[in-house]
């Protein structure tokens, strides 16, 4: 084992990896959410909590003080809190005994006289009372088990300064603990609830959405074991980016599916068809080795024949890439564009040229420059296999017509002859492969059946098409549509 060869890194499923996320998430939102109100709610209590022990003290502190005591004793301080004041002299809110309130009420009241000695209470006081001559407010302090509230003041005779005793309000908070503890353990089942159930919600709604994708990893296992396997995925109805990726997948798997055909037919034909050159080389080869050194003629003859059937070989393994060639042409010049009216004018005056004894004849009904999308050589291709083919195939009338047109988005190219003619029942065969109409008479003229097929491929590739009508007798007309490429 090579040690700088990295470890495999453990599998993880999408579905796992996006359950753990929406749990992650719903916790992160959940624990914020719980906070904020767990928050408010605190201070909402503590605040209410508060406002009752300043309320409390300062009751029972109004009471002692408008008794007028020198002192403050256990005697006259029971009195003054269990005395039932008039209306008229202390208000409706102070007329009822304070020790009523204070047996129900859950605050611990200690009253101490000067010397900070207590002479009453209502319970057992968690603090110990730190002389003040200033009021303080209740406020969050340690207790012994937890934090507690706690207020105290001085007590002052009515109309003088002179402290006559303090206290001191404690609030232990159990109820308020008790509730939050409750409110606590009610969040966290809750918490734990939101958590589970966002996700299996995550891991299921992760299952229903990337099912698409175990059918892509499928079939990718099938196609990976047999490239030749017509496995597709199944794209579900939904369209969304999924189905999208599927139907993309699926069109990339078609064309690979296609090379791969081409590429077997390219060598199934190529063996085909050379099959017979080579058969009649080694044929004369032998005849060679056995009488052309004794007999001149022989090898004249064998020489001219090898010679005929090696350029012939040469001119079908061109044409024969070519062919492959034009099979690729939508990856390598998807973005090529051309002036159609300069390509088309470029070959009819070179066919002008090079075969004078034909009249060539062009109709351009353009008008002004137009641009088609396809490379500018695999244009001149199309239109000089087209134009050979009409010179080819003509008989006593030796006219080819060109003609220019235009549609809404589109160029059309016309090539007429007025030769032969094809029977409606080859038409549709003579885009195919090494398929000739009179195999005898294309070999005299040096035809492959290689041309056409070519041509269709290569207008293929860039998205246009090829037509063809006929009529045995009268001619033919070869049609190419071009999509006008926008300016």
């Amino acid at each position: 084992m090579n040690s700088e060869q990295e470890p495999q890194k453990r599998f993880i499923s999408l579905k796992v990896k996006w359950a753990i996320g929406t749990a992650l998430g719903a916790f992160v939102i959940f624990v914020a959410l719980a906070s904020t109100l767990f928050w408010s709610f605190n201070s909402d209590l503590l605040k209410q909590e508060k406002q009752a022990v300043n309320s409390s003290a300062q009751i029972i502190s109004h009471r002692l003080e408008n008794e007028h005591p020198v002192s403050l004793t256990e005697h006259n301080v029971q009195d003054a809190l269990l005395k039932k004041q008039p209306a008229r002299a202390t208000g409706n809110f102070y007329k009822t005994p304070v020790v009523e309130g204070l047996a129900d009420s859950h605050l611990v009241v200690t009253i101490y006289d000067r010397q900070g000695q207590p002479v009453f209470s209502t319970g057992q006081p968690q603090k110990k009372l730190v002389k003040s001559s200033r009021e303080k407010n209740a406020q969050l302090v340690r207790g012994n088990d937890h934090r507690i509230l706690l207020a105290s003041r001085p007590l002052r005779r009515e109309g003088s300064q002179q402290v006559i005793g303090y206290l001191q309000v404690e609030n232990p908070l159990n109820s308020y603990h008790k509730r939050f503890a409750h409110m606590a353990v009610i969040a966290l089942l809750l918490l734990l609830l939101v958590v589970l159930l966002s996700g299996l919600l995550g891991y299921f709604l992760t299952y229903l959405l990337l099912s698409p994708l175990n059918s892509i990893h499928s079939t990718l296992e099938e196609v990976s074991a047999d490239p030749t396997r017509d496995a597709r995925v199944e794209v579900s109805r939904a369209n969304d980016e999924l189905a999208k990726l599927g139907q993309m997948f699926n069109k990339m798997l078609d064309q690979t599916q296609r090379y791969i055909n081409q590429q077997s037919q390219f060598v199934g034909d190529v063996s085909h068809e050379l099959r017979t050159p080579m058969a009649i080389i080694q044929g004369h080869i032998q005849m060679l080795q056995r009488w052309g050194k004794e007999k001149p003629e022989i090898l004249d003859e064998s020489i001219d024949a090898i010679m005929q059937e090696t350029k012939r070989m040469n001119n079908l393994v061109k044409e024969m890439l070519d062919l492959s060639r034009a099979e690729q042409v939508d990856i390598q010049f998807r973005d090529s564009t051309t002036v159609v009216n300069d390509v088309v004018n470029q070959v009819y005056n070179d066919f002008k040229m090079i075969h004078p004894d034909f009249v060539f004849m062009l109709d351009d009904d353009l008008h002004r420059p137009v641009k088609v999308k396809i490379h500018r050589d695999h244009l001149e291709q199309i239109l000089i296999i087209l134009c050979d083919n009409a010179i080819k195939y003509s008989t006593q009338r030796k006219e080819v017509h060109i003609t220019l047109s235009k549609s809404l988005n589109a160029v059309e190219i016309a090539v007429q002859d007025f030769g032969e003619g094809i029977a409606p029942e080859e038409t549709k065969k003579v885009f195919d492969r090494f398929y000739r109409v009179d195999k005898a008479r294309s070999r005299k003229k040096g035809g492959n059946g290689l041309g056409l097929a070519i041509a269709k491929r290569l207008v293929e590739g860039y998205h246009g098409t090829i037509s063809l009508e006929s009529s045995l007798g009268y001619g033919s007309i070869f049609r190419v549509t071009l999509p006008i490429a926008e300016d």
